[in-house]
C-alpha cells in the first residue's frame, strides 16, 4: 500500500524527514501520529471529505503533518506561496473556501490585514507562537489522539497556477474513491517503484520549495515509497553536495538552474565531494540548456531523469539518461496520454518534425476550480489540452520543447524562440543568469532583447555586451541573437528555479523600449 502509514507500522523508528539545516529528525512514526492528531483536529473543527484548509509555510518541519493529516481526512489542501502578498493570498484563500488556515509565525505580517477578510475560514492557527487573532497549531494537534480517524480516505492537493495572465486558478483533481494507500493519481509513485527503483532504503533530497507542484510530489511519492528525505530549507550549492555525501544521498530532485550553479562552482569545489552514492536524480520545471545536462552527466554519471508535466498533469513525459544521450534536446515519451502537436491557425495536427503547441489527450482529468471558461480556453476537440508550451516529435515519439507560446517572438515575421538563445549563453562563463524575449521594434515588430545577470559586476560594459552577442552568433543563427544586452543585478527568480520573465518582459514593453 502505498502511504506512509504502512512503513510506520514495518519500520517505525526510521526517518521520514531529516531537515537540513538543523538535523531535526521525525521518524514514520512520528509522521504517522501527528498527521492523525491533525486529522482528528479537523474532524472536530468540523471539516469532512471534499472540505478545503489552506497553509503558509516555507519548507517547515512541520509541513508534512499538515499535508499528510489532511490527506488521510479527505481534504483538499492549498500549500500558499510566501512569496506573494497579502491581497493575492486573501484570493486564494476565499477562491478555494478554505476553513482551517495554518500559518508559521514568521508570515504573520502577510496574515493580519486580511483576517477579517476571510470570511469561511473558521479558525486560523499558527506555527512556532501564538498571536492575536490566531490558535496555538502546536496546543490543539497535541491535545488529539493519535489513534486513527474512522473514516480515512484519500484526500489530495489542489495548488494554483502562476497567474502570470489573470488571477491564479486553482487546479483541481477528483479525489480517490479508493482507501488510505490509493490515490487516484500514482503516476509517480509507481513509476519510482517499478522503474527507478525507490523504495524503503532510498534516501532521497529535497531541494526545492514545498509549496510547488513537483517538490510535494516528490516528498510525497518519496514518503508513500517508504523513502527517508532530507529536507532542504534553501538551496545552496555547495551545502547540496555536502548533504549528499553526509546523507549517501541516492535520488534527488533539482531543477535546471540549480545545475547551472552547481557547474559555476570552482572545479576544486565540485570535486572535494562524493556523488557515487547518487543514483538517481530527476529534474524538471525548465528545459535544461543541452550542454549544462551534459557536463552533469558527465560529472554524475548517468542517473539524470527529466521528467516534464505541468501542474495540470494533462500529459506526463519522462526520459532517462541513456534515452537523452540517444535523443538530445528531448523531454521524452509521454507515459500516460496520448500527444499532439496542433497549428493554432488551421487546428490541424501537424506530422513529425513539425513545430507547433503541445495537446494531450486521455491524461489526469483536471479543472480549474470555478472557472470553466479557463478550461474550454484551453481544450479543443475531443477534449485535447494544452497548457501553452510549444514543440515537435520526432520520428521516435520523443518530444521537443522549442518554448513557451506567451514568449515566442515574431520578428519580421519569423518565429523566433527564446530558450534557444537563453540556452546559448548561460553557458558563457561571464553568464550567471540570462532572460531573452521580444521588445517592440518600429520596424520588425519584435526584436531580440537579452538582459544578463553577470558572473562579475565588474566586467558590465559595452564590451561585454559585444562580446556576449559575437559568442551567441558564433553559436547559433544570427536571427535568433539578442541586437542588444541589458544588465540586471539580479534576475527574479521563484525558489524553483523558475524565471519570472514576465516582471521584467513587462517593464519593456511599458516603456516599448530598452531599459540600460
Amino acid at each position: 500500500m502505498l502511504h506512509p502509514h504502512f512503513h510506520a507500522l514495518a519500520r517505525p523508528e526510521q526517518p521520514a524527514i531529516i531537515m537540513a539545516s538543523t538535523g531535526e529528525t521525525i521518524t514514520f512514526r512520528q509522521l504517522d501520529e501527528r498527521s492523525n492528531q491533525v486529522a482528528q483536529l479537523l474532524r472536530t473543527q468540523g471539516l469532512q471529505r471534499g472540505d478545503h484548509m489552506a497553509f503558509l509555510f516555507d519548507n517547515h518541519p512541520r509541513f508534512f503533518e499538515v499535508v499528510w493529516g489532511a490527506a488521510r481526512a479527505g481534504l483538499y489542501f492549498t500549500p500558499i506561496s510566501y512569496y506573494l502578498q497579502p491581497d493575492e493570498i486573501e484570493y486564494i484563500i476565499n477562491n478555494c473556501h478554505a476553513k482551517i488556515l495554518v500559518v508559521a509565525e514568521k508570515f504573520a505580517d502577510k496574515i493580519k490585514p486580511i483576517l477579517d477578510k476571510l470570511p469561511e475560514v473558521k479558525v486560523c492557527y499558527m506555527v512556532d507562537g501564538v498571536q492575536s487573532g490566531f490558535q496555538s497549531w502546536e496546543q490543539a494537534t497535541a491535545a488529539m489522539p493519535t489513534s486513527a480517524i474512522a473514516d480515512e480516505s484519500e484526500g489530495r492537493e489542489m495548488l494554483y497556477s502562476s497567474g502570470t495572465t489573470g488571477r491564479p486558478k486553482g487546479i483541481k483533481f477528483p479525489l480517490s474513491e479508493g482507501g488510505l494507500g490509493e490515490p487516484q493519481d500514482i503516476v509517480r509513485s509507481i513509476g519510482l517503484a517499478q522503474f527507478m527503483g525507490v523504495n524503503h532504503e532510498t534516501i532521497s533530497l529535497s531541494t526545492s520549495p514545498l509549496y510547488h507542484s513537483a517538490p510535494l510530489g516528490f516528498v510525497m511519492g518519496s514518503h508513500r515509497l517508504g523513502s527517508t528525505v532530507v529536507i532542504m530549507e534553501k538551496f545552496d550549492e555547495e551545502k547540496t553536495l555536502q548533504l549528499i555525501e553526509k546523507y549517501k544521498v541516492s535520488y534527488s530532485q533539482w531543477v535546471p538552474t540549480m545545475f547551472v550553479r552547481l557547474l559555476k562552482l570552482p572545479e576544486e569545489i565540485r570535486n572535494k565531494y562524493d556523488m557515487s552514492s547518487m543514483k538517481l536524480a530527476i529534474h524538471g520545471a525548465a528545459p535544461c540548456p543541452m550542454e549544462v545536462k551534459e557536463k552533469i552527466i558527465n560529472w554524475w554519471g548517468p542517473v539524470l531523469w527529466e521528467f516534464y508535466s505541468g501542474s495540470e498533469r494533462n500529459g506526463i513525459f519522462m526520459i532517462s539518461s541513456p534515452e537523452w544521450l540517444a535523443h538530445k534536446g528531448s523531454v521524452g515519451k509521454c507515459v500516460d496520454a496520448q500527444v499532439h502537436i496542433v497549428d493554432d491557425e488551421t487546428g490541424e495536427e501537424l506530422p513529425v518534425g513539425q513545430i507547433g503547441t503541445i495537446y494531450c489527450s486521455k491524461g489526469a482529468q483536471f479543472d480549474y476550480h470555478g472557472d470553466e471558461e479557463k478550461k474550454k480556453s484551453i481544450t479543443i476537440r475531443d477534449g485535447w489540452t494544452t497548457i501553452g508550451d510549444v514543440g515537435y516529435l520526432d520520428a521516435d515519439g520523443y518530444l521537443y520543447l522549442t518554448d513557451r507560446k506567451s514568449y515566442m517572438i515574431i520578428s519580421g515575421g519569423v518565429n523566433v524562440y527564446p530558450q534557444e538563445t537563453e540556452d546559448c549563453l548561460i553557458n558563457h562563463p561571464k553568464v550567471f543568469d540570462v532572460a531573452v524575449f521580444g521588445v517592440p521594434h518600429e520596424e520588425m515588430g519584435e526584436e531580440v532583447k537579452a538582459v544578463v545577470q553577470p558572473a562579475n559586476w565588474a566586467d558590465v560594459g559595452p564590451e561585454l555586451e559585444k562580446e556576449l552577442i559575437e559568442y551567441c552568433r558564433s553559436k547559433i543563427s544570427a536571427i535568433k541573437c539578442p541586437r542588444s544586452i541589458d544588465f540586471e543585478q539580479e534576475l527574479p527568480r521563484e525558489e524553483t528555479g523558475k524565471l519570472k520573465k514576465r516582471l521584467i518582459k513587462d517593464r519593456y514593453w511599458q516603456t516599448g523600449k530598452s531599459i540600460n
